[in-house]
């Protein structure tokens, strides 16, 4: 009865070490490995996370997170001032610093979670209203309260959208023609060739990926 016992749990314990195997192969290695192959093969790009290069290879960021452009903090200051010689993303206090366009780092993700009619809110849309109607003026150049969009204004919910609307991206090319001397039709086209239209044509809205087009910039810069 005992050799019985014994030799019915040895052939149990050797089932289920023969399967812990079988599935640890299975699950472990060859789904894996057939899973990234695919992703790799199919969807190159997506499975690397989206990386964008400038025109000499290098990696500067991921199409679908935003970056902030800023100058380096300055000693007292409690935040850095926006580098206007960049397209500028929506506002948001969840975003890398990246005024060299060469280096991101994630903070933070999230919304403001204030009602429409919070004080604070309210004061922080006024406040970025005026930001871009100072930052983005020129000596041929004024803005209007007016033609001020939505996105210039607020953040995204998760406050990593990596796009702004071509009403935005048109509203500062003219900042951005005369921090890098150039053409304002030079930089007016480079905004329309990195407009991305609706999803076949009726759903979502037109939209600039402002990490590709201060890329485009760079590189136009530099050459």
């Amino acid at each position: 009865m005992t050799n019985n016992t014994v030799s019915s749990t040895a052939r149990v314990l050797g089932a289920g070490l023969r399967a812990l195997l079988v599935l640890t192969l299975v699950c472990g290695v060859v789904y894996p490995l057939a899973v990234t192959g695919v992703a790799q093969a199919l969807f190159n790009d997506k499975a690397n996370g989206s990386e964008l290069k400038d025109a000499s290879g290098q990696v500067v960021g991921s199409s679908l997170i935003g970056q902030r452009y800023d100058l380096p903090l300055k000693d007292g200051d409690e935040s850095p001032a926006p580098d206007l010689k960049w397209f500028q993303p929506r506002p948001s206090n969840g975003l890398g610093s990246n005024s060299a366009n060469t280096q991101y780092s994630l903070i933070l993700s999230g919304a403001t979670n204030r009602s429409g009619d919070n004080e604070e809110l309210i004061q922080w849309v006024k406040d970025a209203e005026a930001a871009v109607v100072k930052d983005n003026s020129t000596a041929t150049y004024k803005v209007d309260h007016d033609d001020i969009p939505p996105d210039a204004v607020t953040s995204s919910g998760s406050g990593l959208d990596p796009d702004i609307s071509p009403a935005y991206a048109k509203l500062q090319v003219h900042r951005v023609a005369e921090r890098n001397g150039l053409d304002v039709k030079e930089v007016e086209d480079l905004v329309a060739d990195h407009t991305t239209g609706r999803l076949l044509g009726f759903m979502g809205e037109p939209r600039v990926n402002v990490l590709e087009l201060n890329t485009a910039l760079r590189d136009r810069t530099q050459d």
